[in-house]
């Protein structure tokens, strides 16, 4: 048996492999994460919960459960289901553009995907519209080509996979967090230390489940994030965040968590009146944050990729303002 082998038709598809020995002794969603990186362990825990996985011969019960090195697993993935939502014209501001992939400036206010309350206009509409079926089906029914995603509100550049090997190719430079993603962020607020790293696990509120929160050991997702500030403003700043991790609201919850929340966020910030007025003033109603740079290896050429999109006007207003 081949480590990450896989067969079967469309209609499914099932991945069989040996657990390697950097897995061993984690729980079972986690290391089959690891030996199988473009599945997510959330992915592979609700797999487990289904019966769609097998150590050993022996169907998983528990995800919680310890692994060993050279244990045989298998994977069974689930037919796709037809997507159902229509392409669609909505104008796409494309960075760079090959067979395999593209990479896109997405502006605030465009969802990723499709979900809840954003049953189309998003931004995979658009590109079911724009790449006319080449599109990646891996990520699953409703994000078809999606291999990361930013917030509605957040503005910056996003990579799509046309193709399953990109696809694959990109997810595992993921879960190896070697992407290179930079973001600019106005924070309240002036940080001392100018230049850190805020560590914490990032996982659903107890309290409001709209918002994400920092939680303890054991509890929701491992987040790394290194902030330098590259501005002083009137009462906030203009900082540089590079991501180790990709969690929800990652930037959001970490600057918050140390006292500098992202000014305009409606979650997580409560700004002192002086600073509501102004951003008032500039009619800025979004959080200001910008994904400015996006660096990969090309995941089917090999070459090295990097991306740069510059500050939006609004941001660039804002900055403005705030300048003393």
């Amino acid at each position: 048996m081949n480590d990450g082998q896989s067969s079967g038709s469309s209609s499914a598809e099932v991945r069989t492999g040996l657990v390697p020995d950097a897995a061993a002794g984690l729980r079972i969603d986690a290391g089959l994460a690891l030996a199988a990186p473009d599945l997510s362990r959330e992915r592979i825990k609700t797999l487990i919960l289904e019966g769609a996985v097998m150590l050993d011969g022996k169907p998983v019960t528990r995800p919680s459960g310890k692994l060993a090195a050279g244990m045989a697993y298998v994977i069974r993935l689930p037919a796709a289901q037809p997507l159902d939502a229509e392409a669609q014209a909505i104008a796409l501001d494309i960075v760079y553009e090959d067979e395999h992939l593209l990479v896109v400036d997405k502006p605030a206010g465009l969802v990723v995907h499709p979900a809840a309350g954003h049953a189309d206009g998003t931004l995979v509409n658009a590109l079911l519209h724009h790449c006319a079926g080449q599109l990646s089906g891996i990520g699953g029914v409703a994000r078809p080509g999606i291999v990361h995603r930013i917030d509605k509100d957040t503005s910056g550049l996003l990579v799509v996979a046309k193709t399953d090997a990109a696809h694959l190719g990109l997810a595992a430079q993921f879960a190896e967090h070697s992407i290179n993603r930079r973001y600019v962020a106005i924070v309240q607020g002036r940080p001392s230390p100018a230049n850190g790293t805020v560590r914490g696990n990032i996982g659903r509120s107890d309290h409001d489940r709209k918002k994400m929160a920092l939680v303890g050991e054991g509890r929701g997702k491992h987040a790394v994030t290194h902030f330098t500030t590259e501005e002083r403003l009137r009462d906030a700043a203009r900082i540089e965040c590079r991501l180790e991790t990709g969690r929800t609201h990652q930037v959001r919850v970490h600057m918050a968590s140390i006292g500098h929340a992202l000014l305009g966020d409606p979650l997580y910030s409560r700004p002192p009146k002086g600073l509501r007025d102004l951003l008032k003033a500039a009619d800025f109603r979004r959080q200001a944050l910008h994904a400015q740079r996006l660096g990969f290896i090309h995941p089917v050429t090999g070459s090295e990729c990097d991306f740069f999109s510059p500050i939006p006007a609004d941001m660039a207003e804002l900055l403005d303002r705030l300048r003393v």
